[in-house]
């Protein structure tokens, strides 16, 4: 139990005190059940996760490539894109992730190859050994805000590399 002592003073010709005595059992107790309390109600933060969907078996007939973009992931939150393939390149830029870089990118060309060819435009997603963890998360972030189902994370090519020094963004 705990109590709050005073001490005793005895003179002469002064009356004894007596001891003040407070019992802070209950404040203990009180304080317990509140953080029993505020342990149990509390909600952690729940994690946030997008699913993706890896393919079962070869699908018949392939991706053409007019229907493909192409996002290399370079150092300093920078991406090297191109359309088509890596030897001979339709159309390739530098771009990053400012308010006019990759998701303009990705709402061009997805309506360009809607346009074309009726069909959904295919991502090939490849990070380079420089580019972080983030960036990727942040393609997969823009391609989920673009509503673009089709894409794929794959190895980068020695040529994609070559063209990321190019673009001094390895």
């Amino acid at each position: 139990m705990a109590e709050l002592n005073t001490s005793e003073k005895s003179g002469s010709g002064t009356s004894k005190r007596m001891n003040l005595h407070v019992d802070l059992t209950a404040m203990v107790d009180l304080a317990f059940l509140l953080i029993t309390f505020f342990m149990l109600t509390t909600s952690l933060s729940k994690t946030t996760m997008m699913n993706v969907a890896m393919p079962v078996a070869d699908v018949d007939g392939g991706v053409k490539k007019s229907q493909t973009l192409t996002l290399c992931l370079g150092a300093a939150n920078q991406i090297f894109w191109y359309t088509g393939t890596n030897e001979k390149p339709d159309e390739f830029a530098k771009t990053d992730f400012s308010r006019n870089g990759i998701r303009d990118v990705l709402i061009n060309r997805s309506k360009e190859v809607l346009a074309k060819t009726g069909k959904k435009l295919m991502v090939l997603i490849k990070p380079s050994d420089r580019s972080q963890y983030k960036d990727l998360v942040d393609v997969l972030d823009e391609l989920n805000i673009t509503q673009i189902p089709s894409y794929a994370i794959v190895d980068i090519s020695k040529e994609d590399v070559s063209k990321l020094k190019d673009q001094g963004i390895y």
